[in-house]
Parts: C-alpha cells; sequence; structure tokens
C-alpha cells in the first residue's frame, strides 16, 4: 500500500487537525517503529509501520466489519433529524473523520425491524452482499398477525416459492419476487428467506396473502448468523471465520 503522512493517518484516527498534530508531537510521545517522531509529515506505511502514542498503539483500520443487533424505534441511517440511528449506538472510537467518512450500512433495517445489521468500510464486500446477481440470502423470523391453518400455510409456501408479486408501497411500484422458501413454526411465526431486498418487502409479501406482519427480525445474510450474544443495540467487530461465511 502506498505511504500517507503521520500526520493525515493521525487525524483520520480522531488526533484533530494536522496543526493540532503538530503540536501533540511536542506534548506527548509519538513513536514509529520504536522511534520517537518530531516531524509531522513524514511518510508512514499503516499496514507495516508500528505507531504509538504516549504508549498505546495505534491500529489504522484498513477495513472495519461489525454486526450489530439493531433493536426496534432505531433508524438505519448516518443522520435523522427526529429519532436515534444505529450509528449513535457506535462507540466514540468508530466515529472518526476518517470512519464518518466511511463506515456505511451493507443494506438497511425498517425502523420497527430488528437483528442482523452490518457495517464496513469495505466497498467490494457491500456490492456484493446487496447485488441481485450475487443471490445472496436473508432470513427473517416473522411475527404474524392473524392465524394461519396448515391449509393457508401450504397456499402461502407455494405463491412464495413461485414468486408472488406484490402491490405498490408509498411511491414504489409493485414486482414480482424471485422465489423464497418459508419455514413455519406455529400458526403464527415463521422463518422467511428472501434473495433480495426490496423496499418492505417481507411486509408486503405477507400483505399480499392477507395477513400482516406485527414482528420482524432478521437472523441471517447468507451463512452468517445473528450473534445470538448480543443484546438489542449491541455489536462486535467480525472475525475471520465471520467474514468467510460471507464469501460462501
Amino acid at each position: 500500500m502506498a505511504k500517507e503522512r503521520l500526520d493525515k493517518l493521525l487525524s483520520h484516527e480522531g488526533f484533530g487537525s494536522r496543526k493540532d498534530i503538530k503540536k501533540m508531537l511536542r506534548s506527548k510521545t509519538v513513536l514509529v517503529n520504536g522511534k520517537q517522531i518530531f516531524d509531522s509529515s513524514i511518510q508512514i506505511d499503516a499496514d507495516n509501520d508500528v505507531i504509538s502514542v504516549d504508549g498505546t498503539e495505534i491500529d489504522f483500520h484498513r477495513n472495519i466489519y461489525l454486526m450489530m443487533n439493531k433493536p426496534q424505534h432505531v433508524v438505519s441511517s448516518s443522520k435523522d433529524g427526529e429519532h436515534q440511528t444505529v450509528f449513535d449506538l457506535l462507540d466514540e472510537s468508530l466515529r472518526t473523520p476518517y470512519l464518518v467518512e466511511k463506515l456505511h450500512l451493507v443494506g438497511r433495517l425498517d425502523m420497527d425491524t430488528e437483528g442482523l445489521l452490518l457495517f464496513t468500510t469495505d466497498g467490494e464486500l457491500t456490492h456484493r452482499l446487496i447485488s441481485p446477481k450475487s443471490h445472496i440470502s436473508k432470513t427473517y423470523f416473522c411475527g404474524l398477525e392473524h392465524v394461519e391453518t396448515k391449509e393457508k400455510q401450504a397456499e402461502i409456501s407455494a405463491l412464495f416459492a413461485e414468486g408472488i408479486f406484490v402491490g405498490p408501497d408509498d411511491n414504489e411500484p409493485g414486482f414480482k419476487c424471485q422465489s423464497a422458501f418459508i419455514d413455519w413454526k406455529d400458526e403464527k411465526t415463521a422463518l422467511l428467506t428472501i434473495y433480495e431486498g426490496k423496499y418492505h418487502q417481507v411486509k408486503r409479501m405477507f400483505a399480499a396473502v392477507g395477513n400482516k406482519i406485527v414482528y420482524l427480525k432478521r437472523i441471517s445474510m447468507g451463512k452468517l448468523q445473528l450473534d445470538e450474544n448480543l443484546s438489542l443495540g449491541e455489536y462486535k467487530f467480525l472475525d475471520d471465520t465471520d467474514l468467510q461465511k460471507l464469501y460462501e
């Protein structure tokens, strides 16, 4: 990777402006590969050089991958004038100038939908996961308003497998869904797996068969499952094993 100026890298990590970095080099001990640095303009290889500030090593993230268990009543957006956003739930260390610019959501969840939400700085992975050509599955736990008999469940399963047509919603036109798979748990709950992510799609699919979603939670994307140890609003960094599941 190409080298970058030390002050630029430290500024991205939240240490202030380049002018602030110059002052910091006089007041704090900044080491590069064990050698104290006073020149903020030196070129740094962020992938190989070891940089520390007052004994704390700085991790220059090249790419970040986060899984959140999104709660209801929180907006899947970086900014919202009225409601709390999922980015408001992140630690201050994830709100540096660099990350504010680069960290983004991989798809979204409606305000009243819970569950698996991914954040990353990796644009290539995002494209892979949201591109219709990738055919990445998304599974939702669905709580329904009305009881469905065994006969009606079989009818709904067949309609979803064939590809049901859903009507318009807000300014979005109606469309025919791709084939989807439903696993009924009881008369009012089911797991629904879809391979696209149109506006309010799951809600519109059940509306098309005369029912209504009253609880919705995304539990997986591809082979990556929501970590059951994450409470609502909590998040974790994905490890290599987690990431591999997004490429399988």
